[in-house]
């Protein structure tokens, strides 16, 4: 038999979308309140919100007329025709908030516009709302929450301690407020302040209280310029490559000031810190997102933590290029505080990916530059990093981070400019398992791209007939390349797993012991690289030691 559900039970079922811990109540009330254009809003908070929640804010207030709706289901003052969900331009919209709130608590909502000499009360449980009455009040809203999930028992038991519960408040309110710096947040536990962000429009000093202080000072600011093609505006904070975290939950993102979380953004800033951050490992910061209302429909799901973008893959380049032309710039700029002398740049003659530069002689003035600022080479230690120095400092480089990342970049170039490659007097023949020959032909496209011409010959047979012009007789680590790209990593693209792991396998190696020519040239050409500091599997290409450093070492200050 089908039947229709009554109001109440078609109000639990609706609020367990919506209203799904504490957190939840405080997201809906504190979007409210900016909504209504406060400039101050304090949370309040009992027994980690379970006995009650409390929020008050300056904003416009409710009128008694519209008061009287508030507590029903589908009443809403954002929207009055289907058309206005074509652009949506207030966090809440729905009319579901606190209706929801409602059916699983007692609320009650003091309200006082600013024309009005008196306040306006409104409470109610379920589907029970009393009559208005008149009361004391400041402009603004005060809307309190009692007894959560009271009715819902099973709700309730699902609940964890007050001090988690709090926590999960405490973060969200404190992210959500990184993109209103110009209102003033207060939070309350069981009576006492716990924090105050006063109202300042510095995001800064709301990034400091969201990340740490020793985390927001390896926050690199996104160029204006790096977002030039961007249909809106893009800005926010990115975290300095090596300054990463273990997961995601520190990656914010706010698109017209609303917190969310987007698979498609997500994916852009991991696609923006490729071969800048180690595989396994996360950036973190805050990206704000300003797009034209009709661009973004909020309408997916209740909770209202997730859009639908209209261009969704040209937002998704944009952010991308914007992150990963801000960090070369900063790789850039790093790489000259560190070493000194002239800024990086790419006015370098191609690179060869093979054996270290043999068929090049350095000029004199490349191996002793300490008077100038730039690098001189000192030795080799471990037969794996090459120690140098500017004069002022003493700069310790990995050999191989180093090759790897000129030779990555030289990949990069000849796909785009599809220099020819050089073909083998003898071809190599290589023989598979069955493992190794289901990766390569996976692969063989994206190989022959960066320069690596490999043909089928026979089953689980290879032959590779040329490398990339330059290579010589270098030994090619085929099967340590196999085992790279057998393993699954979704940071990365398909094409720029294959041409790292390429550039990783035919260059130099720990080990191996370097000419001083060879040391010198590598340098050199290091400098030419877009990223300098890392190779393009993530790793730091050099450290510096400065004269403080030193110091410190020798118990000096």
């Amino acid at each position: 038999m089908i039947r229709l559900l009554d109001p109440q039970t078609v109000g639990q079922i609706a609020a367990g979308e919506i209203i799904e811990r504490p957190a939840s109540v405080v997201k809906e009330l504190v979007e409210n309140a900016v909504d209504a254009g406060a400039h101050r809003i304090v949370v309040a908070i009992d027994a980690g919100g379970l006995d009650a929640i409390e929020v008050i804010d300056d904003g416009a207030g409710i009128l008694p007329e519209d008061l009287e709706l508030a507590l029903l289901r589908h009443a809403t003052s954002k929207l009055s025709a289907a058309c206005d969900l074509e652009s949506v331009a207030t966090l809440g919209f729905r009319g579901e908030g606190l209706a929801s709130i409602a059916a699983v608590a007692r609320v009650e909502i003091i309200s006082r516009v600013a024309h009005a000499q008196i306040g306006t009360r409104v409470a109610g449980h379920a589907e029970s709302i009393e009559p208005l009455g008149p009361v004391a009040a400041p402009i603004g809203t005060r809307v309190r929450v009692e007894a959560l999930f009271e009715n819902v028992p099973v709700r309730r038991e699902y609940m964890r301690g007050s001090a988690a519960e709090f926590n999960r408040i405490s973060g969200w309110l404190s992210t959500f407020a990184l993109a209103y710096p110009q209102i003033t947040f207060v939070l309350r536990h069981d009576g006492r302040d716990v924090w105050t962000l006063p109202s300042s429009g510095d995001v800064q000093q709301r990034l400091t209280m969201v990340f740490g202080k020793a985390a927001t000072d390896g926050l690199i600011p996104i160029g204006a310029d790096a977002v030039a093609t961007l249909p809106g505006r893009l800005s926010g904070y990115v975290s300095a490559p090596g300054s990463d975290r273990p997961d995601r939950r520190m990656q914010v993102l706010f698109v017209n000031g609303r917190l969310l979380r987007s698979g498609v953004l997500a994916g852009a800033w991991s696609a923006g810190y490729s071969t800048f951050a180690m595989l396994g490992r996360h950036p973190y910061g805050v990206l704000f997102l300003e797009l034209p209302a009709e661009h973004v429909d909020p309408n997916v799901h209740p909770t209202k933590t997730d859009v639908r973008l209209r261009y969704a893959n040209q937002v998704f380049e944009a952010v991308r290029n914007a992150i990963s032309t801000t960090l070369h710039g900063h790789a850039v700029r790093r790489f000259g505080d560190r070493v000194g002398g002239d800024t990086p740049g790419r006015t370098q003659a191609p690179v060869t990916v093979s054996a270290l530069f043999p068929e090049m002689s350095v000029p004199p003035s490349a191996v002793d530059r300490t008077r100038d600022g730039r690098l001189r080479v000192l030795e080799q230690i471990a037969a794996t990093y090459i120690l140098a120095t500017d004069g002022q400092a003493l700069v310790l480089v990995d050999q191989h981070a180093a090759h790897e990342r000129v030779a990555y970049e030289q990949i990069v170039a000849r796909a785009k400019t599809k220099t020819a490659n050089e073909p083998l007097l003898v071809p190599l023949v290589l023989e598979l398992s069955p493992q190794q020959s289901r990766v390569l032909d996976g692969m063989l496209e994206f190989l022959r791209e960066g320069g690596l011409q490999i043909e089928p010959f026979g089953e689980r047979s290879y032959r590779l007939v040329a490398t990339p012009a330059g290579y010589g007789a270098r030994p090619f680590d085929m099967a340590g390349l196999l085992a790279d790209l057998a393993g699954e990593a979704p940071q990365r693209s398909v094409r720029e797993r294959v041409w790292a792991s390429l550039a990783c396998h035919s260059v130099t190696v720990a080990g191996e012991r370097l000419e001083f020519e060879e040391m010198s040239t590598l340098l050199e050409r290091l400098q030419r690289c877009e990223n300098p500091m890392h190779c393009p599997h993530g790793r730091p290409t050099l450290v510096r030691f400065g004269a403080d450093e030193l110091a410190r070492f020798f118990k000096r200050i």
